[in-house]
């Protein structure tokens, strides 16, 4: 099956300082339906104004991806872990037995980010956080695993068997990506319109994927899309 969840579908959160959409339900919005994809729990679309951010406060036992889609994110956690994050690049927070952190955009312009949570495979553990750099033109036109606790090679590592992808394709390119049996997908255009399996998706929108074998995912247009990926356990 692919259900596509609407951009205007999904929950908003609108902050003097922060506009965020919500794929699944989060803080205090409750949609039927809306409870997270398998493990996956929380796919938000964070716009941050310049200068402002999300001050210190506290996680445990969740994998937390952040996905800059323009401007930069800067963090700081309580481990004396300090760092810039730019567009199209990754950070990954292992919150583990408790981390005090905080996000703020330190630019002249707005930040954009995805933030992505993953149940862990087991509770605790010691707290990580770690940055990369992923090039667009390295995932042009292929699946690259952005985050990973499956040992994919130059992924960052995450405490769960799951894995993020991105991809970059220009008009008239596709790909395609194996979903194994009882393994859930959830794709999201940062860029672009696509279609998955046939479905069209438009940018900031997401597909959810079950009960399929194979995600096919084209270019629908003539406007390069750039595409993320979560395949998760159910």
């Amino acid at each position: 099956m692919v259900d596509i969840r609407k951009f205007d579908d999904h929950p908003h959160t609108r902050l003097p300082w922060l506009d965020a959409y919500h794929h699944f339900n989060f803080g205090p919005h409750r949609h039927v339906g809306r409870n997270g994809w398998g493990s996956l729990l929380v796919w938000n679309d964070d716009t941050i104004d310049p200068h402002t951010g999300f001050d210190l406060h506290g996680h445990r036992d969740m994998e937390i991806i952040t996905y800059v889609r323009d401007g930069a994110i800067t963090h700081k956690d309580h481990l004396g872990n300090e760092g810039r994050t730019e567009a199209g690049d990754v950070q990954v927070m292992s919150a583990g037995n408790g981390i005090q952190h905080a996000e703020h955009n330190r630019e002249d312009e707005a930040t954009r980010i995805f933030q992505i949570w993953i149940a862990p495979s087991q509770a605790g553990g010691t707290p990580q956080w770690d940055q990369a750099r992923f090039p667009k033109e390295d995932r042009s036109g292929g699946l690259v695993a952005l985050a990973s606790g499956q040992g994919h090679e130059g992924a960052l590592p995450i405490r769960a068997d799951a894995s993020v992808y991105g991809a970059t394709l220009k008009a008239g390119e596709s790909i395609t990506h194996t979903l194994g049996e009882g393994r859930y997908a959830y794709l999201v255009p940062a860029k672009g319109d696509v279609l998955v399996n046939g479905e069209p998706v438009s940018a900031r929108e997401g597909a959810a994927l079950k009960d399929v074998s194979e995600i096919r995912v084209e270019v629908a247009g003539d406007t390069a899309a750039e595409i993320l990926l979560a395949d998760v356990p159910a």
